[in-house]
């Protein structure tokens, strides 16, 4: 039975097609996170949940990608279901902050919220799946297909965060549960893709990745990299208030990273280097980069190294799928990105309890730590390059 990636290409028209649908789910995908990351948090504390609260319930988030996220993804990938997955999620999702809207005391919203995470969190690495296998099958660039999402990300923040003066803060939770019904929605425009042989399936079960030191280097590496930007996301913008920058500013800090990740991801299907290259490099950049804001550089070389996420962020997140495109088969896709969510969730959570600790004590200090963090997983990916030559995409079946 020839294995997925020995199906021919089929016609542009279908390939085009596949990768419209899928560039607006991941659209909507993002731009719903684009809205829940900053303004979930406001709306809690507008409608009277107490800080402490606040505090357990964004966690929930962090703590559901190494629990249920691996039993979902692994569900979905058993019962070949991968589309099907994402659909029940998405309408799952929307109908779960519907309902966490509905609610205003602490206790009904964090039990609604964590049963719409259990659902919610595994959507991205399994529309991830999905891409990778569209890209095995149809011959498309991944970067392509992802840059839409952090475009989204990014129009979705300011467009909320426009809304903020325009609308009360309780109603906030309905921009973000609108956003949720337009990603259930556009999921149903995603094409179906062919099923896996029997006789492949049958090769290996996807908790074999974990006994492969192939694997298990991607993922910690790219855990320990995409885990550095920890100290970043939570303090960043804490910083830059002390330090007397104004709301535009430090909006614009945070949108110049992200525009530059998308001109990374629109730049990668014209490079050549190997992905484990890619990943090295962003972990290099990383380092830099955190060496860099720990001295608290003035504005303008901050504005130069925001732009540096592009490399920190966006060239280790093109290396890493490149990897895995090429080192796990398209029959475990979907557990292998459940694997590195939860093992990426780990890390970060992790790294997000102790960077909290050490800037108590050290403030910019933190950034040190976070740098020895991307070096450790660039060392562990150039130590390990040697296991990810020569190899087929589907050749990880037969081992490590």
């Amino acid at each position: 039975m020839p294995t997925e990636s020995l199906i021919p290409i089929a016609s542009h028209q279908v390939a085009n097609r596949f990768a419209g649908a899928l560039a607006l789910f991941y659209g909507t995908l993002f731009g719903l996170m684009g809205t829940h990351l900053p303004f979930f948090p406001v709306w809690l504390r507008a409608v009277g949940i107490e800080a402490s609260w606040i505090g357990v319930i964004s966690a929930v988030p962090a703590v559901t990608r190494f629990t249920s996220l691996p039993f979902v993804t692994g569900l979905a990938e058993r019962h070949h279901a991968l589309r099907g997955a994402i659909i029940l999620t998405a309408f799952a999702t929307a109908a779960g902050f519907a309902l966490v809207g509905s609610q205003h005391a602490a206790v009904p919203v964090f039990l609604i919220y964590a049963a719409t995470c259990c659902l919610w969190t595994p959507m991205l690495p399994l529309t991830d799946a999905y891409a990778l296998r569209g890209v095995v099958r149809y011959g498309l660039n991944y970067g392509r297909l992802r840059l839409w999402g952090s475009a989204a990300f990014v129009v979705g923040a300011l467009l909320c965060g426009a809304l903020v003066d325009v609308i009360a803060a309780r109603r906030l939770i309905w921009v973000i549960a609108a956003l949720a019904a337009l990603g259930a929605a556009t999921s149903l425009a995603l094409r179906p893709l062919d099923k896996p042989g029997k006789g492949l399936a049958a090769v290996q079960g996807g908790s074999a990745l974990l006994r492969q030191g192939s694997f298990l280097a991607i993922i910690v590496s790219a855990a320990l990299i995409q885990g550095s930007h920890a100290a970043y996301y939570t303090f960043a913008s804490i910083n830059w208030q002390a330090r007397g920058l104004d709301g535009l500013t430090i909006a614009g800090l945070w949108t110049l990273g992200v525009l530059a990740e998308i001109v990374v991801f629109a730049l990668s299907p014209r490079f050549t280097l190997a992905p484990s290259t890619l990943v090295v490099i962003g972990g290099l950049s990383a380092v830099l980069r955190w060496l860099i804001t720990a001295q608290e550089p003035p504005l303008a070389l901050l504005a130069v190294v925001q732009l540096a996420h592009g490399l920190t962020y966006g060239l280790t997140q093109v290396g890493t799928m490149g990897l895995l495109v090429r080192h796990v088969p398209v029959h475990v896709m979907a557990r292998g990105q459940g694997y590195l969510a939860a093992c990426s969730g780990i890390v970060s959570s992790s790294t997000s309890i102790v960077s909290g600790a050490v800037y108590a004590s050290y403030g910019q200090g933190v950034y040190y730590v976070m740098a020895a963090m991307a070096a450790s997983g660039a060392i562990l990916m150039w130590l390990a390059r040697h296991q990810f030559n020569d190899h087929h995409p589907q050749s990880a079946a037969s081992g490590g």
